[in-house]
């Protein structure tokens, strides 16, 4: 989310607006445990590892030595040519997934397209995995662990959201981005051990920690990113992030390669000359983009235009544009959605002397840090 919505919009209104919401009693009791889908849609997948067991939906050991590879077949799968419903995975120490390694269980599942995989593990060796990918935890400790802080509390109301569901997060920027234990290290794992169990609170519930890499200069509403209006995610001003290496972007794309990536993002536009920013948000954040076409003037939310071109090309919807000819020019600030914690800006500030608790309360006002997982 971070190093970084598709028609999620009815999903993220149910989760702001429900997800304020108490831990299930007894959650402080036990170990919390996190499915995360590692891998979707693939064709086949291969798995390695020193001394591990393999089991069928039946809970049947199978004798299958490693490497081995699971493929996907009209939704049914098949290991080395024997067909099965499910496989569940362990090793002593880690499980190599298509080259990448992964503590806890793997579970390969048959989908409506391809194989999922899916790995479950406790919540805190989930984080130490998470940092790397999300910031770099040479980072300020302070920074770390107000990282750690955040991707614990939006874990567990994704959690919660996808109750019941086959897996609670996904391994890229619409979740958190995840790859693993390979990139895990000692200062990732004194961030997530300092601030162990610790998670965002309003009203004493867990509140949806969203956060992106730079907000260009202000942190953005999330009624104007989800409509759902809360109170510790109004926007706030932050010049700490200013000077960081994403806060600032420059690219040009022809119209036509626009004007494809916006078709096949399920916008129908025929013919587009040209493009202007339309009003913009208190945040300053462009709200609506007027697309200039053979049939006339279209108007398109810009979060929607952003999503189509790609969250990467367009990095904010905090952008001017200019047409010349027969290409389009955006010169933007920011990267991310811009809700929640500003990853460069706790960087910065926990390098001024802030704690992680401080950070938190400027980015999140008038939540409160509380212990509401146990970590044996």
């Amino acid at each position: 989310m971070g190093k970084k919505i598709k028609a999620m919009l009815p999903f993220f209104i149910v989760l702001l607006v429900a997800l304020s919401l108490p831990l299930p009693a007894g959650a402080a009791d036990r170990q919390e445990m996190i499915r995360v889908a590692i891998f979707k849609g693939i064709d086949q997948v291969r798995i390695d590892g020193t001394g591990i067991l393999v089991m069928d939906e039946r809970r049947e050991v199978l004798r299958i030595a490693a490497p081995f590879t699971v493929k996907s077949d009209r939704r049914r799968l098949s290991v080395n040519g024997r067909p099965v419903v499910s496989l569940s995975v362990s090793a002593p120490a880690v499980a190599i997934v298509n080259g990448k390694g992964y503590r806890g269980t793997i579970e390969v599942l048959p989908a409506e397209r391809g194989v999922l995989v899916v790995n479950e593990l406790p919540l805190e060796e989930y984080l130490v995995g998470l940092i790397n990918c999300e910031i770099s935890s040479l980072w300020p400790l302070e920074a770390v662990k107000a990282q750690a802080v955040v991707a614990r509390s939006y874990a567990l109301s994704q959690k919660e959201a996808r109750k019941g569901a086959l897996y609670h997060l996904e391994t890229t920027v619409l979740d958190q981005v995840y790859e693993g234990c390979s990139v895990e290290d000692a200062r990732a794992a004194r961030g997530v051990e300092e601030t162990a169990g610790e998670v965002l609170t309003w009203n004493g519930g867990v509140v949806p920690a969203f956060f992106h890499s730079n907000c260009g200069g202000h942190t953005e509403a999330a009624e104007q990113v989800w409509s759902a209006k809360l109170p510790y995610l109004g926007g706030v001003m932050c010049r700490y992030c200013l000077d960081a290496p994403t806060a600032s972007w420059d690219l040009s794309l022809p119209l036509v390669k626009i004007e494809n990536l916006l078709r096949a993002g399920g916008i129908a536009v025929t013919g587009l000359r040209g493009i202007a920013a339309g009003p913009r948000n208190p945040s300053g954040r462009v709200t609506t983009i007027r697309l200039a076409t053979v049939k006339g003037i279209q108007e398109v939310p810009a979060t929607a235009f952003r999503k189509a071109i790609g969250y990467t090309v367009i990095r904010s919807t905090n952008f001017e544009v200019t047409v010349v000819g027969d290409t389009a020019r955006f010169i933007g600030n920011g990267y991310g959605h811009g809700v929640g914690l500003c990853q460069w800006g706790a960087r910065n500030r926990a390098a001024d002397g802030f704690s992680y608790r401080e950070i938190l309360a400027y980015y999140y006002p008038g939540t409160v840090v509380k212990k509401l997982v146990e970590v044996p």
